[in-house]
């Protein structure tokens, strides 16, 4: 048995979720596929996948071994890559998921940019507020916003986001500029809530170098971005976000920012991964790109 070949099938198959896509994608029948899984899980002595008619797991000891194959394939071509000067020009797919607010404003206008400087990237942008599973997803890398607390990825911080609140200015002309705080209480916002958890947001800012939370109330809430910022400009309250979203708007003057001397603490912006040892030449160059855009830009 092949067992690099061994290897790259068991990849394949995880992250396709499927025999048959993995078989289509390696140019394989689907009984290779099938059959290399199951010589390897002999010759391993375990079960690596969990298998149902509707359904493909990775075992606890499948995910191990997951993990320790795509640092040894990831070795392998950083090894040959050294030698072939392909890392002065990257090459092959890139699946990559991030929040919809950076794609459309930050990573999608400037996508051309990236193009051109690495034209043999296939780039698949996958756009998620959840956090996605990388293994189960075939996600290569993710970028997040906030603080982390997955030890099982590694992380690479490419910038932070300043955020601002703001709103339109007949929301304002009816309810009042808030100078400090307490004039929150009469005011309304427009919440934002997690698909993961349900919980719609509080405001926060920073008050005399301490963070504040101040509940607003509402009558509404979303999980798009897009439509939280069509809210604000609607007049149907205060919003909070990361100034780069709402450059334009507040550019025309559709938003107004608001307490701007209680600004809330910047939020680190982080691409993860879930092996550290060797990244491969396409992630390090997406990597590298889009910390010049946060740097640039944010």
């Amino acid at each position: 048995m092949d067992r690099v070949k061994a290897m790259q099938v068991f990849l394949r198959v995880v992250e396709s979720k499927s025999f048959v896509r993995a078989a289509e994608t390696l140019g394989l029948p689907a009984s290779s596929v099938t059959g290399t899984i199951k010589r390897l899980e002999k010759h391993l002595q375990i079960r690596l996948l969990n298998r149902s008619t509707r359904n493909l797991s990775l075992t606890p000891e499948g995910e191990r071994y997951f993990y320790r194959c795509r640092e040894i394939l990831d070795l392998i071509d950083d090894t040959e890559t050294s030698l072939n000067g392909s890392a002065e020009h990257p090459q092959g797919r890139l699946r990559v998921d991030m929040p919809g607010g950076i794609a459309h404003a930050l990573i999608l206008p400037r996508l051309e940019q990236f193009e051109q400087r690495y034209p043999d990237i296939y780039l698949m942008i996958g756009v998620n507020d959840r956090q996605v599973d990388l293994i189960q997803d075939g996600v290569d890398c993710v970028i997040r916003t906030g603080n982390l607390n997955d030890s099982t990825l590694v992380s690479r911080r490419l910038g932070t986001l300043r955020w601002i609140t703001c709103a339109a200015p007949s929301y304002l002309e009816e309810k009042g500029i808030p100078r400090g705080l307490p004039d929150l209480r009469a005011h309304q916002a427009v919440h934002y809530f997690s698909s993961t958890t349900r919980r719609a947001s509080e405001l926060h800012f920073v008050e005399d170098g301490d963070r504040v939370t101040v509940p607003v109330p509402s009558t509404v809430a979303v999980n798009d971005t897009g439509l939280y910022i069509k809210l604000g400009i609607d007049g149907r309250g205060l919003i909070q976000l990361a100034e780069m979203l709402v450059a334009e708007p507040l550019r025309a003057g559709d938003l107004v920012e608001v307490l701007a001397d209680r600004r809330p603490a910047p939020v680190p912006v982080s691409l993860l991964y879930p092996h550290q040892r060797f990244l491969s030449p396409a992630m390090r160059a997406f990597a590298d790109w889009t910390s010049e855009l946060f740097n640039n830009v944010c």
